[in-house]
């Protein structure tokens, strides 16, 4: 599989990275160990997860095939801190707290350092530097080799990278952020990729399929088997299930009849190659779905597809992004 810096960094990372959201949870250490071993077998490094992945499932379940089916260090492990599970605090970005929960990070996935440690999200109620200077701790510690953000808006995004710039002392460069982003959700386009293309911060795709919408199992109606049928997936997926995703989704239909390959491949090949993007983080629920996510490999869109794709997707984006004067 094709290799990727990851932003302004010398850190390469596979252009597929493999999401453990579900592990520990809906996939079991069965499903998990074929995961990874098909993963790595093509050339994959990149594992994303969190610290709230399955109440912390996932991390020990990814600590436990590590070195017994993959060497370590064979790996880029990604992982994630500041999310609680407090109805009244959602991040907590405090130093204290970010630090504590990467070392039990450390701890239930068996390594003694992460490649990218990544904060969950903004935290409004702690100030930006003093989460930032957990990463510097971090980084200079040894416990993480890059750091980076996930789900910071544009001027959060841009206000964290040019901190870690400006600020004196010896600061960690912001390498990456993950941020949803696929043909059913381009918002990410109004200022959080421009932001991160101007500071060289590679932008890591989560829900690259639309919640699994975009591989066209929804278009008639909602799987019993499937997340949208699921108590707790349900509203997750529900979103992208109304008419304005019906025709995308039949877009992408549509383009993969053309090209004789499965909408899964058209939908995740468009926003991989898109601009500042580095790796699309996929999850699956078996090797299976896995096998031929990362069939991908192989495919390049026609440009006249991909400009189809653009059209028939393009979010609406007017004052302030469009010239004034002309609206």
């Amino acid at each position: 599989m094709e290799q990727r810096h990851l932003g302004r960094t010398g850190l390469r990372v596979s252009r597929i990275g493999l999401g453990t959201l579900t592990w520990g949870r809906d996939t079991d250490e069965h499903d998990a160990a074929d995961q990874l071993k098909t993963f790595w077998e093509v050339g994959g490094t990149l594992i994303d997860t969190a610290d709230v992945y399955g109440g912390g499932e996932a991390e020990y379940l990814l600590g436990r095939l590590v070195e017994r089916l993959v060497p370590r260090r064979d790996l880029i492990i990604a992982t994630k801190a500041g999310s609680v599970p407090d109805p009244y605090r959602r991040f907590d970005g405090s130093r204290g707290y970010l630090l504590s929960a990467l070392d039990a990070s450390l701890e239930r996935l068996g390594t003694d350092y992460v490649d990218l440690w990544q904060i969950h999200a903004f935290d409004t109620d702690t100030p930006l530097e003093e989460t930032l200077s957990a990463l510097d701790i971090a980084v200079a510690s040894g416990r993480a080799r890059y750091a980076g953000v996930s789900n910071f808006c544009g001027w959060q995004l841009a206000k964290a990278a040019t901190w870690q710039l400006a600020a004196p002392g010896i600061r960690t460069r912001l390498a990456s952020t993950q941020m949803e982003y696929s043909l059913l959700q381009r918002g990410v386009e109004r200022e959080v990729l421009p932001a991160a293309n101007d500071l060289e911060v590679g932008l890591l795709p989560s829900s690259p399929l639309g919640r699994g919408v975009l591989t066209g199992k929804y278009r008639d109606t909602v799987p019993p088997d499937s997340r949208g049928a699921s108590d707790q997936m349900g509203p997750f997926v529900e979103p992208y299930l109304d008419e304005a995703a019906g025709r995308i989704v039949d877009a992408v239909v549509t383009a993969a009849e053309g090209l004789a390959t499965t909408p899964l491949e058209v939908a995740l090949a468009w926003v991989r190659d898109r601009p500042g993007v580095v790796a699309p983080i996929v999850g699956a629920r078996d090797a299976r779905q896995l096998a031929e996510a990362l069939s991908v490999e192989s495919l390049s869109l026609p440009d006249e597809i991909c400009q189809a794709l653009d059209d028939v997707s393009a979010p609406v984006h007017r004052y302030p992004d469009q010239d004034w004067s002309t609206l």
